[in-house]
């Protein structure tokens, strides 16, 4: 299969602008190559260990952001789109640097390999340390090590929206949590959840490549009697009601999702919601509201937001 990696050229103040462009047009991740981020932000020792020496030793005009299209009818048209969005830039204050958008051809196996010098373990909630399966690494004292290989799927754990997700299941998920994984890309939620000591989970997703990619994880995990990852359409595969739904998708569907998820949840439950950019916090909790969900917290990362709430009164008869 043929993928088409896009890269811009900019600066370090718009990468975040620049990567939810590539975001809004369907990449599932990005790669980003700064050389004055190890510079200028402070580390701590042991981050050292981690920075790519190719990045300090080359002299970049400004940073460099690449996300990954496969080929499709439309695809002239998102570049054209992406070109667009990148010269619009300065218009909210943001110096876009040079701004130039170049596509270059690369095969999935290529792909599927070049990416992985740039990921590394990385603690993502006060326990849980994501792993690439091919990196050594020493757990310290109570931490909880997920082994993932992402392969083609979204979901390293490096996101904002992922990282807010995984605090929010060490905050919620016990030993008696029946938990649904909504859109399960790389099947992190759902294997962190088990790692928690989730009772049972069941990770669902539309991508048959997310689901191959799932049970794989699942599997190097040691996690198969926890983790069930179905293929379906998000909710039309359930059957029972979840102690905790966690849905790091988008806002539109979530805002979808809130219309028909009470009837799977508990009376004592939680849905964690991710993906969410700061523009539509006003629109997710406008719906949850309307379908009667109080909003117990409204956490933001970056240019994210993930929204905790649970469904008021009673639920028997629904």
């Amino acid at each position: 299969m043929k993928w088409i990696e896009v890269k811009i050229k900019t600066t370090t103040e718009a990468v975040e602008a620049v990567s939810n462009i590539l975001y809004d047009v369907g990449v599932g991740g990005v790669v980003i190559e700064d050389p004055s981020d190890p510079i200028f932000k402070e580390k701590d020792a042991g981050d050292w260990d981690y920075v790519d020496e190719s990045l300090l030793q080359n002299v970049l005009e400004g940073a460099i952001v690449k996300g990954y299209l496969p080929e499709s009818e439309d695809l002239i048209d998102k570049i054209e789109w992406i070109r667009q969005s990148v010269e619009m830039i300065p218009q909210y204050n943001l110096d876009k640097g040079l701004g130039e958008v170049t596509t270059t051809e690369v095969y999935e196996e290529d792909w599927a390999n070049a990416w992985k010098k740039y990921y590394k373990p990385k603690k993502i909630g006060s326990k849980i340390v994501i792993k690439p399966t091919w990196e050594p690494y020493t757990p310290q004292a109570e931490e909880i090590i997920v082994e993932l290989d992402p392969g083609m799927a979204f979901g390293t754990g490096t996101h904002e929206t992922t990282m807010m997700c995984v605090q929010n299941l060490e905050k919620y998920v016990t030993p008696e949590s029946l938990v649904f994984d909504i859109g399960c890309g790389s099947g992190i939620l759902s294997i962190t959840a088990a790692k928690l000591g989730a009772k049972k989970i069941v990770g669902i997703d539309l991508d048959e490549v997310a689901v191959k990619v799932s049970r794989k994880n699942v599997e190097d995990n040691h996690v198969t009697e926890q983790v069930e990852i179905r293929h379906g359409n998000l909710l039309d595969t359930l059957h029972e009601r979840a102690d905790v739904i966690v849905a790091n998708i988008i806002a539109d569907v979530i805002i979808i999702l809130a219309d028909e998820l009470r009837q799977f949840l508990k009376e004592e439950s939680i849905f964690i919601a991710s993906g969410i950019i700061l523009d539509k916090i006003e629109e997710v909790t406008a719906a949850l509201r309307k379908n009667r969900f109080e909003i117990v917290q409204i956490e933001t990362m970056g240019e994210w937001a993930a929204i905790v709430s649970k469904p008021e009164g009673d639920q028997k008869d629904e």
